[in-house]
Order: C-alpha cells, then structure tokens, then sequence
C-alpha cells in the first residue's frame, strides 16, 4: 500500500529535540536529561563526555545556544543544561575516560596545531589506537584558550581525558609546507588566522580538502570554539574512513529539526536554583531534569484515544498493519494488527492535531476494507450493527412525501440512532419542520456509517446509492440532518445533496418562556462528527445560552472534539478500551454536558454523568438522566417511531409484533443480554426453533429446556420455560461464535 509509505514518510515522530538540533554537538540532550530524571548520574556524564570529548571545557565556555530554543524559556525559565552538566561531573562515580585494550591500528595521523580543535581530533583517534602526532609551532598547548579560560581548567581537563591515552607532542615545530610529511592522513587545525596551506574545507564533505588524505577544521576554517571542538571530534571520523577505503566522501550533516513549536505539550514551571549557589545536589539536578519536556511530536500520542490507549505511533501502527496485510507466518494467518485496525473510532482527532496532517484513521479504515476483502477481518466485530442497520432501513426504515405533495423543498433525515434513544425527538423536530415547511419529506434509516465502519465496501455502495435514488424521487430537496455522522457520510459519499442542520431552523425566539435551565452551568460537547461544523457549534452554544445556560468550555472541543466511543463502533471489538474512553470523556468537567449527538447523550447518561441532548432543552424532553434502553429496547423504538409517523402524519395503521408479550425477562438478564449485544427477538427465535423442532434437553431438576441455534453468523444459546400459550420465561441466554457442526 503506497500510503503506508507516504504516512510514514511525514511523520515527525523521531524529529530531534530544539536543544539538540541547537548544540553544536548534536548532544541527545532528551537521553541526557533522560538519565538524570532516573538519578544515573554516572551514565549521564558518560553520555556527556563521549559526545563533547571535553566535558570540562565546554561545560565553562559554551555559550548555551540550547536556553533561546527551549519551549519552557517563556513557561518557567529554560532548562538549566550547563548546571546539570555540572551536575553529572560532579556525581558521576567517576569521570575517568573509559579505557579499552586495543590493538594498535598501525596507520600514522599527522596533526598540525595543538589548539583545541587539534587535540579534540587527537583525543579520538589516539582513543582508537592510530599513532598521532601533534605539531605546534608554539611552546604550549591549547591555542586561543588561553585568552578565554583558565589554563587551570582545561589543562585539567587534557589531562584528564588523554589519561589513558597516548600521543607524540612536538612543540615549538612549524609546519611551512605539507610535501613529504610521511604521515597516512593530515588534520589541519592551525586555529584562527592560521596557514591554511592554500586549501579549504569542501561543501558537501566540509572537512574533506582537494588534496587526498588531508583534512582542515576549527578556527583556521573560522569557526568557534565549540564548533572548532566538534569539528575535530568529527574529522577524525572522516580521517578513519580515508584510512579505512581511501575515500575522502565521508559525509557529516549536523542535526537539525522539523519539530513544531505546537506539537509540544508546554507544562509551566519554575526553575530550580542551586541552594549554595553553585552546583545542584543530586535532588535538586532531579528536580530541575523533571522539569525538561523531553520535546518530541508527540500529539497524535497525547490526543489520539487510540494511539494513546496503545501506546503506538503511526510509524509503529503501520508497520504492524503490514503485517497484517501481508503476514509473513507459515499459515498466512498472522494478524498482528487487527484488534486495533477495529478499534479505530475513525474520529479523525489524530489528523486534526498532527503538524503533517497524517490521517492514521484514513489509513486504518483502508486496511479494515482490504481485510475486508480477504475474508481475515473477524465477522464478530461488526455483525451486529450492520443486522441492526439493516433493521433501521428494513423492518423501521420509512421514506415518505407528506400528503398532497409530490415534492419536497426539505427533507428531514434524522439518523437512525435519534430514533432509537427518543422516538419524540424526531417526532417533535418533524412536527416542528412541518409547521414551517409543510412539504417537508421524512426519510427513516441509516447513512450506512455501519458498513463504512465494518470496511464492507459493496453494503456501503448498496446503502448509498439507496438514499439517492430516493433523494431523486423527492425532488432533490435540501437534506435536514439532525445527526452530525450523517451529514459526514453525506458529504462524502452525496456530494450533491445541500444539507443544513435541524438546529439551524430552531430559532432563539422558540426558547422563549422556558427558564427552567436559568444559571445551570454546563459544557457543551461537540460531537466528533461536527468537527469541521463551527458555524453548528456556535448555533448550539447560541441555543443553550438563550436557554439560560452557562457554559464553561471543556479543553477538547470545537476541531479537536474528541469521540464519545461510539464511531467504529469498538464497543464489541474491545469493550475494555470503549469503557477506558468514556470514563475519560466524562471527567473532562465536572459539569453536565449538552450535546447535539444522541449517541453521545446516551453513552454519557448510562456512565453517569447528567448529559442533555439540545432536543431536551428545545423541547422538554428529558432531564438529562439514563434511559436504561437495552438494545432491543432501541429497536423498538424505531418501531414504534415509524407507526407514530404514519398514523399521525398519513392516518395509516401499522401492528407491530411485541417480542416483549412473549419473552419473560427478569431485569438482571436483560442487562446482561444488553452488554452482550443479544436481542430478544434471536433469543425468541432460537426457543421457536428449539420447540418446533424439538431439539432441547430438559432439565427435571430445574424444569427448563435449553437449546441452541445459529441466527445470522452467530450461536445462540438459551435456557427457558414454556409458561403456557406462547410466553416463554428466558432463565438465560448467551452466544460466542463457534458453528456447531451436527
């Protein structure tokens, strides 16, 4: 899949940090800090010292390019690096240079002046046992440092790191011409105003000259000191690959970054003072560590419900999914990835708060459908909703024209969950609609999110263009959505159809005289289907205010609004994760919510959290509590939807069957039936089955008959007792997914 790749590509997730791309050094400042946090002080120097080569020296003399960078200069004060520098020197069991037994490499490095960037060339190579010589033309080492630093520190300082190592020193020897030097590589560092010998550093390998096995760095290039000290760390990496295979195209890039400023969670506070003075102790260089943001894109991580659940980011969640694709096992039947290729609400936040706008949602729906297609995607996950949509267009499905009217200007497509939590949600916007709009067609179903979710291309083709051709029979009419998916769905797979919101026809004026909600504080959560709505969001906050609200903003909201754990419909896939997602969703405030999205009321009124949908404010629905509807429960509703409308609206009668009249329940078995997604109406149909054809085992102690039958992909089981006529007393009831072969 070409957009694996691409998403891969743009992903900013192992962008190095500003301090480091800062540093001179390109020091991993996030693992040094990283190991202070944990108290190794001892490894934290050691990281140090290996990437600087003289920790001593630029500790005193860098100039700490890193503090303009650091996201927490303007949150508390940038991070102390220097003292903490300080602090792993001072800590560190002990700042001793490793030593290694190795053998000598035979080859013979010449190195003209013994500044700083000469001997920090020297420092590396002697450390890899090549035989070094340093030539400088004065009496002392250590070049211009002795205009800028005590000679007490870095002398201590090229003592203690050339302690294990060993070099041959000439002092007082110029170098006029490098003919006939004998040596297998030169490292020119002459220092500033130095003779460069007529060469230059080269563009693309900028310590590389024109002549072979020569190299030039430090400040006779006209560099600084730190940098003059890397470039003498790094030469020596160039001069070991001309040793290794006479190549001068030894490449060094310094680090840089394409990490955003706003991809980086800001988290104020203030920095940590030594209490002498002078060096932290080891608590205080703990504190201050603790204080680094350890800056990384990391926001998809932060924000995504899903990533943030596994803890994976896009790089990693790709490569599984490949695997997944195109598993590598010896059966062909490894699926690394597929719990959270299902678990995806598809809300599309990831996208939202990504700097690269990656859509790891887009990428995942993709590989839902391709598993799709293979025949590897679990049918469990999604049967039960696409039988329930097909439920929704079928059985409570209703598109009608209103009487005396052969088209339509509106037509109200309400969804078919709004039905399911209320039927007199839709009743009364309808009424409401055709009050204003008396030509105002009803259409009863679903949008096809199920099918889309479920990556089942041919029932989402077979569902949409469905709802078009019945669009066409009713005149083309502006399509009324009170359901935010629906007109997502509609946008993208309708295009043509102009859609408005319901909310949009509810003017301030209709509030009027209900104050019952006067001085209540609450939060208005903003579907994640309406992301992309703000002129919907600011019509529903206008709504809730008129209504006497006051609205406190919760921190996700409006772009960034965040899934009630619904979308996808993950609750069968991994109920664990839909529960860890709605018990984050509902502590987001204290405060009630107010939704426009009835599956968010729902799912927030059943975890316990007062939540009104905008209908019951409008309309004096309800107060915002659960209600406790099973999922058979919401099937009926609909039912009982459609033959409210009919009978009001065209003076038609419908019979409905009622299941409940023929199935005793007790409540504790219809709650567990409910979170197992078990109808009552399979389970009815399972005992019919078992008494018709006498396939049941009786039970003389408990006098109950238990039996069993597949309905759709699923087996049912069941225990119950014939209570006489045709009403059975469920006992209980279960599935798995197992076939029964008989």
């Amino acid at each position: 899949m070409a957009f694996t790749h691409e998403l891969v590509a743009e992903c900013l997730q192992f962008e190095q940090a500003f301090c480091t791309a800062a540093c001179p050094f390109n020091l991993d400042i996030r693992d040094f800090i990283g190991k202070i946090r944990q108290g190794r002080f001892n490894v934290a120097y050691k990281a140090y010292q290996n990437t600087v080569g003289f920790p001593g020296i630029v500790t005193a003399l860098c100039p700490e390019p890193c503090k303009p960078v650091c996201p927490m200069k303007d949150a508390g004060g940038a991070i102390s690096l220097r003292e903490l520098e300080k602090a792993s020197m001072a800590h560190a069991r002990s700042t001793d240079p490793d030593n290694y037994n190795v053998p000598s490499k035979g080859k013979r490095i010449a190195i003209i002046g013994a500044g700083v960037s000469g001997l920090a060339c020297a420092l590396r190579l002697a450390s890899r046992k090549y035989q070094v010589t340093v030539f400088e033309k004065t009496g002392r080492i250590g070049g211009h440092l002795h205009e800028i630093l005590s000679p007490e520190v870095f002398m201590a300082d090229f003592e203690l790191q050339f302690k294990y190592e060993s070099y041959e020193l000439r002092l007082n020897t110029e170098i006029i011409v490098l003919d006939n030097l004998g040596f297998d590589a030169v490292y020119v560092a002459t220092g500033k105003g130095g003779n460069a010998f007529g060469l230059e550093p080269g563009d693309e390998f900028p310590f590389a000259t024109s002549r072979p096995g020569t190299f030039i760095g430090g400040s006779v290039t006209g560099s600084d000191t730190m940098n003059a000290i890397n470039h003498g760390l790094n030469a020596a990496n160039a001069i070991e690959t001309w040793l290794k295979i006479r190549s001068m195209a030894h490449p060094y890039t310094p680090v840089t970054t394409k990490l955003p400023y706003d991809a980086v969670e800001v988290k104020p506070a203030g920095i940590i003072v030594p209490a002498d003075g002078k060096l932290y102790t080891k608590e205080e260089a703990v504190a201050e560590s603790q204080r680094c943001l350890q800056c990384c894109c990391d926001a998809c991580n932060r924000h995504s419900p899903l990533m943030n659940y596994f803890k994976k980011f896009p790089k990693r969640i790709t490569e599984e999914v490949q695997v997944s694709l195109t598993p590598s096992s010896l059966d062909g039947a490894a699926k690394l990835a597929t719990r959270y290729i299902s678990t995806c609400t598809h809300c599309g936040l990831c996208k939202e708060v990504c700097p690269k706008d990656i859509d790891t949602g887009k990428f995942l729906l993709q590989s839902h459908r391709t598993m799709r297609k293979q025949g590897t995607m679990p049918w469990a996950f999604h049967e039960f909703y696409l039988r329930d949509m097909d439920f929704s267009i079928k059985e409570a499905g209703l598109f009608r024209i209103p009487p005396g009217y052969d088209k339509s200007s509106f037509l109200f497509f309400p969804g078919c969950q709004m039905g399911a939590s209320n039927p007199e949600y839709v009743v009364r916007s309808y009424r409401f609609l055709l009050d204003r709009h008396p030509d105002t067609a009803i259409y009863l179903g679903c949008c096809g999110a199920p099918a889309e979710w479920a990556g089942d291309e041919d029932i989402h083709s077979d569902v949409i263009n469905g709802i078009h051709d019945n669009w066409i029979k009713a005149g083309k009419p502006v399509v009324i959505f009170a359901c935010p998916m629906c007109r997502q769905m509609f946008g993208e797979y309708l295009p043509e159809v102009q859609a408005e919101f319901l909310y949009s026809f509810l003017e301030l004026p209709d509030l009027s005289g209900n104050r019952e909600f006067e001085g209540i504080t609450a939060s208005v959560y903003d579907p994640c289907a309406s992301r992309h709505e703000p002129a919907l969001q600011d019509h529903i906050r206008k709504l809730a205010t008129a209504a006497g609200f006051k609205l406190d903003p919760l921190p996700m909201e409006g772009n960034l609004a965040e899934c009630c754990s619904y979308g996808g419909h993950v609750a069968i896939t991994h109920p664990p994760y839909t529960e860890h997602m709605i018990n984050k969703r509902i502590v987001k405030k204290d405060t009630p919510y107010i939704t426009y999205c009835s599956n968010c009321r729902d799912i927030f009124s059943t975890a316990g959290k007062q939540a009104w949908h905008i209908l019951d404010i409008i309309f004096g629905i309800g107060d915002g509590s659960a209600n406790g509807l099973t999922v058979t429960e919401r099937q009926t509703n609909r039912l009982v939807l459609k033959k409210q409308l009919l009978n009001e609206i065209w003076k038609e009668e419908i019979t409905l069957e009622d299941h409940g009249k023929r199935l005793e329940i007790s409540l504790e078995l219809k709650d567990k039936l409910h979170k197992n997604y078990i109808l009552e109406s399979d389970l009815l149909q399972v005992i019919e089955y078992c008494e018709q054809s006498n396939r049941k085992l009786f039970d003389p102690d408990k006098q109950t008959f238990t039996g069993y039958h597949q309905v759709g992909n699923m087996t049912y089981w069941v225990e119950y007792k014939l209570k006489g006529g045709d009403v059975y007393e469920l006992i209980n009831g279960y599935c798995h997914r197992m076939k029964i072969e008989e």
